[in-house]
């Protein structure tokens, strides 16, 4: 009913036969898979992962694998910030989310998923309007290869050159309203990640039924929200001064009530745990241990 997985970045140095070989080792039914171009210089924390290089794309070895290991692909994921206020780099970004959309079509995937980025000294009106201007050639991608595109609805404010905006745009459900306003395809949605609600303030399980179709993808992650350091930061200061990324069970989601919402509105689709705790980052034998004790937890939910 829900294909538990999780998301490949966090095993930067695996390929990607060891990384379905570890999924079916240890009881996942699928994996989001890394998609970043080769030679990327993206240095931010778990970007830059290529476990499918779509620009020298192997269909064969692919399908070989995935039924090798029993392990299917929840859908192709790259992240990076297409409304760059660097012109070039934001047209290579967007032109890469075009090839892994056509990547994901030749693979059967049924998903790609990304940011709507963000330039982050600009207001979220005239952000909206860049958005309005490039976004739709991509969905139009998206259409004619059968894709889904699924919008993260991380801010992407974390550090100092991120700020004050952030670099995703898409981050509240006033904001998501006016995306598919503007772009009413069905092909965008949202690869929904819970956690991104608690920091900002905001309910995390009311958009499981206020956008039960517009679900094309569904991140597990938790945070830890400081309430001390919040009270002393404000919500104006850097995210991370008042709140932590943790492992599913270790923060302050209402996973229960998580849960219940998404059979609530029966979605059948994957489920990708997201590592992003630092407490397991010490070593491989760390990452390993968090992404089974995420499988631990999420299994009181779940059939494995």
């Amino acid at each position: 009913m829900l294909h538990l997985g999780f998301v490949s970045a966090i095993l930067p140095d695996y390929d990607l036969n060891n990384v379905l070989k570890f999924a079916s080792e240890h009881q996942f039914k699928c994996v989001e898979v890394m998609c970043w171009p080769t030679g990327n210089a993206d240095a931010r924390r778990y970007a830059g992962v290529t476990h499918i290089d779509v620009n020298n794309l192997n269909p064969g070895l692919v399908h070989h694998l995935t039924g090798q290991y029993g392990v299917s692909i929840s859908g192709l994921g790259y992240y990076p910030n297409p409304l760059d206020p660097n012109p070039e780099q934001a047209e290579f970004y967007r032109e890469h989310i075009k090839q892994v959309i056509r990547a994901a079509a030749q693979l059967g995937i049924p998903v790609v998923n990304t940011f709507i980025g963000r330039n982050p000294s600009l207001s979220i009106t005239d952000n909206l309007k860049l958005y309005a201007e490039h976004w739709p050639a991509i969905v139009k991608v998206a259409e004619e290869n059968n894709v889904k595109i699924g919008i993260e609805n991380c801010p992407m404010w974390f550090t100092d050159d991120e700020w004050p905006g952030g670099k995703n745009l898409a981050t509240t459900p006033a904001i998501w309203d006016r995306m598919f306003e503007i772009i009413p395809s069905r092909a965008l949605g949202l690869n929904y990640d819970p956690s991104h609600m608690i920091w900002q303030m905001m309910d995390e399980v009311k958009p499981i039924y206020q956008y039960r179709d517009r679900l094309h993808h569904i991140h597990l992650k938790d945070v830890k929200l400081y309430r001390d350091k919040l009270d002393r930061v404000g919500i104006m200061a850097n995210p991370l001064e008042y709140h932590s990324p943790k492992l599913p069970g270790l923060g302050d989601v209402r996973w229960r009530d998580f849960f219940a919402a998404l059979t609530d509105v029966r979605y059948r689709g994957p489920i990708c745990i997201e590592v992003e705790d630092k407490a397991y980052e010490g070593s491989p034998e760390d990452v390993r241990t968090a992404i089974l004790t995420a499988r631990n937890y999420l299994s009181q939910f779940l059939v494995l």
